[in-house]
């Protein structure tokens, strides 16, 4: 068992856990819904550098060859400059047009686009610990906050983050979909 930077090959491992931290919000990006015919546009733009689904962005909890559990996490200045060939592509490849999508992280936030633990990983912790690992990572990196969003209809996930520190600082619309912005002050 450990945390390992993300390698472009391990993209169809990962692509499912982006998505399933997704959820819909995966479908509306194909003009689908049919999860699994998300997972060749996450296969494709984790396997890319410099966007926000990047391998590089991405940290993996390894259990004996099987990734079970992912973190993807960017500086959040940087997100329309990672997002902008993804919207490129989806609008070219899947005829997505007028996509309400709202800035979800600022500058001076490292920000956690997805967390997800494989359902057959689940209950052993290992989201707790892929999130000490972004934190890690953050404070080594200067960082004085962390943020992600929340579903309001995941309120287990939005306890977990409270019980840890964080703390709501308003709403952002992604798609169809409105979600709570969470954010740990590290210093």
């Amino acid at each position: 068992m450990s945390i390992r930077q993300a390698k472009p090959e391990d993209f169809s491992q990962v692509a499912p856990l982006i998505v399933q931290a997704m959820e819909d919000l995966a479908c509306t990006f194909v003009n689908t819904t049919e999860i699994e015919k998300t997972y060749p546009l996450f296969e494709y733009f984790f396997r890319l550098p410099e966007n926000q689904y990047s391998y590089q962005h991405t940290l993996v909890f390894e259990i004996e060859e099987n990734i079970a559990g992912s973190v993807t996490i960017y500086d959040g200045g940087l997100l329309p400059v990672y997002r902008a060939p993804f919207l490129d592509y989806i609008k070219a490849q899947y005829n997505v047009q007028d996509l309400i999508i709202e800035n979800e992280t600022m500058p001076g936030e490292l920000y956690i686009d997805t967390l997800s633990v494989s359902p057959k990983f689940q209950g052993q912790g290992i989201g707790k610990k892929l999130l000490n690992a972004a934190k890690n990572r953050a404070l080594e990196e200067g960082y004085k906050k962390m943020g992600l969003l929340v579903d309001y209809d995941n309120p287990n996930a939005k306890r977990l983050y409270l019980a840890l520190g964080y703390k709501s600082i308003g709403k952002k619309q992604l798609g169809d979909s409105v979600y709570e912005h969470l954010q740990l002050n590290l210093i």
